[in-house]
């Protein structure tokens, strides 16, 4: 009679249990991702910022360019995905350096895979002014037009951005996502780089629905 009463017992818990691991969020804060101490202002407010925190030079985020290439690809329009060159060195500084200088001189789309591929299966260094100046020559730019962008205020100021917006999201290593200026997503903790994406998607997601949900309010 006791194990017919167990058995009940059992039957009759089994559905609160499988709905409570469906309502489970599959990723949880701490464990796949983690929340900035302090949000960092993001380019758009009225729009989802997915920032990628890269370098060049990093094997992990080259392997990670195509994912997020195909990912960018099936956004909605309200999210809206930034580049970040990390920089702990002088290596990576001049690398952000050609970023910004590539970006200015409206070449970025043509010269991002090219940088990542001479970087890591080249084994070039592009690590001064004068490699740099060849590469972007090799690849259509003027030498003059490249240096004089190089050496701009304005990519100066850029490469300075993007050292402070990466202190502030507390960046340890690359590649990294940021969600919202919110939650930091690394491949440690995600577990690999498709899995940061998919982490990246539930983060939008729920800023999505907070959105939505504040909306009434808002008009109230």
């Amino acid at each position: 009679m006791k194990r017919i009463f167990a058995l009940a017992v059992l039957l009759l818990s089994m559905p609160f249990a499988l709905a409570a691991q469906e309502a489970a969020p599959k990723y949880v804060e701490g464990t796949h991702y983690v929340r900035l101490a302090q949000p960092v202002r993001t380019a758009d407010p009225s729009r989802i910022e997915v920032t990628e925190v890269f370098w060049y030079g990093c094997i992990h985020c080259f392997h990670l360019e195509p994912l997020v290439n195909d990912w960018k690809k099936a956004q909605k329009p309200d999210v809206d995905f930034q580049r970040s060159p990390a920089m702990w060195n002088q290596t990576m500084a001049v690398h952000a350096q050609a970023f910004y200088a590539a970006q200015a001189l409206g070449v970025l789309g043509k010269l991002h895979g090219p940088l990542f591929a001479a970087l890591n299966e080249e084994r070039k260094k592009l690590d001064n002014e004068d490699e740099l100046a060849a590469f972007f020559a090799a690849h259509g730019v003027k030498e003059a037009d490249f240096r004089k962008m190089f050496n701009a205020f304005a990519v100066e100021s850029s490469v300075k951005q993007a050292d402070a917006r990466a202190r502030s999201y507390g960046i340890t290593g690359t590649p990294e996502l940021v969600v919202n200026g919110t939650y930091r997503i690394s491949g440690r903790t995600a577990g690999s780089p498709a899995e940061m994406l998919k982490v990246a998607d539930f983060l939008v997601e729920r800023e999505r629905a907070a959105r939505a949900a504040a909306k009434p309010a808002a008009k109230s």
